[in-house]
C-alpha cells in the first residue's frame, strides 16, 4: 500500500494552480446546486421546486461535506492518501449500528455514531502501532480496516435478513446509500462547518503532524492526543452522515485527493476546500443517480461507489509508481 507524507510545501507552481482551483471551486458548487434543483423542475412553480429540491440538495451536500473531512482526518492521521471512512470500515460500523438502533427502536444518529465510535476503536486496537507508531504502522491499518469493512458488511447483510418485508426494499436501499427522503441537512453542515473550523484552529498542529510522529513531537505536539481527537471527529462525521443517508463511499479518499492534486497542500486550505468539494462531489452524484434511469431513481452510494472504485485504483497504482 502507498505509505508517504501528504503534506509536502508546495512549489510556487503548485501554489499558483492550488489559487486557481480554490478560486473556481464556489463558481462549480453554485452552478451545480442550481442545476440539481432545477434540473426536471422545469413544469413546477419556482417556490414548489426548491420546496420538492432543496431538502434533497441541501442534505447531499451536508453528508459529502462531512465524509470529505473525515476521509481528511483519517489521511492526516494515517499520513496515507488511501484513508477513508469507506475503506477502513468506520462508514460499515456506523450503518451496522443505525440498522441495529431502527430494530430496537432507538435513535439511528446515536446508534450510526456509536457504531463509527466502536469500529474506530477496534481498529486501533487491532493495530496498537497506529498512535505511537504511525509513520510505519499505516499500511497495516488500512488492511485491518479493509478486513472490518468486510465483517460490518456481512453483519449488515446478516441484519437485513432480520428486517421485515415491507422495510426490506428501504433498508437495501438506505444501507447503499439513498438521498431519496434524507432529511437534517442543515444540521450536518452545521457540524461540518464546526469540524473545519477545528481544523483550520489546529492547522499548524496538524501540518507538523504530517511530519511524522517524532518530528512533530520535538516540535512539542500532544502526538497522540491529536491522533485520537481527529480519530474521533472523523468517526463522529462519518457517523452523522450515515445516519442521514446512509453508508456512502469513497467521498472522503476522491476528493482530498483530488484537491492535492490540484495543488491544494496546506491543511488551513483543505479544511474548508474539502467540505465544500464533498458537497459538490455528492451533490453531482445524486443529480445522475436521480436522472439518469429517471423516472427510477439509483441509490447515490451505488453510482458513488461506480466514480470511487476506479478513481481508488486509478490512485494506487499511480503512488505505486
Amino acid at each position: 500500500m502507498v505509505d508517504q507524507p501528504i503534506g509536502v510545501k508546495p512549489a510556487s507552481g503548485s501554489r499558483s494552480r492550488a489559487g486557481r482551483v480554490l478560486v473556481a471551486l464556489p463558481v462549480v458548487v453554485l452552478l451545480i446546486v442550481l442545476l440539481a434543483v432545477g434540473l426536471g423542475s422545469a413544469d413546477l412553480p419556482a417556490a414548489l421546486a426548491w420546496q420538492l429540491r432543496a431538502p434533497r440538495v441541501l442534505a447531499a451536500a451536508g453528508v459529502g461535506a462531512l465524509l470529505a473531512l473525515s476521509g481528511l482526518a483519517m489521511q492526516v492521521v494515517l499520513r496515507n492518501p488511501l484513508a477513508d471512512p469507506y475503506v477502513l470500515g468506520t462508514s460499515g460500523g456506523a450503518a451496522v449500528g443505525a440498522l441495529l438502533a431502527l430494530m430496537l427502536g432507538c435513535s439511528l444518529g446515536l446508534g450510526a455514531a456509536v457504531g463509527a465510535l466502536v469500529v474506530t476503536a477496534l481498529l486501533l486496537a487491532l493495530a496498537r502501532r497506529a498512535l505511537t507508531q504511525a509513520d510505519d504502522a499505516s499500511a497495516r491499518l488500512i488492511l485491518v480496516g479493509a478486513m472490518l469493512a468486510a465483517v460490518t458488511g456481512a453483519l449488515g447483510t446478516l441484519l437485513l435478513t432480520l428486517t421485515p418485508d415491507p422495510q426490506l426494499r428501504g433498508a437495501i436501499f438506505w444501507l447503499v446509500g439513498d438521498l431519496s427522503g434524507a432529511r437534517g441537512g442543515l444540521g450536518c453542515l452545521l457540524l461540518a462547518a464546526g469540524l473545519a473550523a477545528l481544523l483550520i484552529w489546529r492547522a499548524r498542529s496538524v501540518d507538523r503532524l504530517l511530519l511524522g510522529s517524532e518530528a512533530a513531537a520535538l516540535l512539542g505536539e500532544p502526538v497522540v492526543v491529536l491522533r485520537w481527537g481527529l480519530l474521533a471527529g472523523a468517526s463522529l462525521a462519518a457517523g452523522w452522515a450515515v445516519a442521514t443517508a446512509g453508508s456512502i463511499g469513497f467521498v472522503g479518499l476522491v476528493v482530498p485527493h483530488v484537491l492535492r492534486l490540484g495543488g491544494v497542500q496546506r491543511t488551513r486550505d483543505l479544511a474548508w476546500a474539502a467540505p465544500i468539494g464533498g458537497a459538490t462531489l455528492l451533490v453531482a452524484a445524486d443529480l445522475l443517480a436521480r436522472t439518469v434511469a429517471a423516472p427510477q431513481e439509483l441509490p447515490v452510494g451505488a453510482v458513488m461507489a461506480l466514480l470511487g472504485a476506479p478513481l481508488f485504483i486509478a490512485f494506487l497504482l499511480r503512488g505505486a509508481r
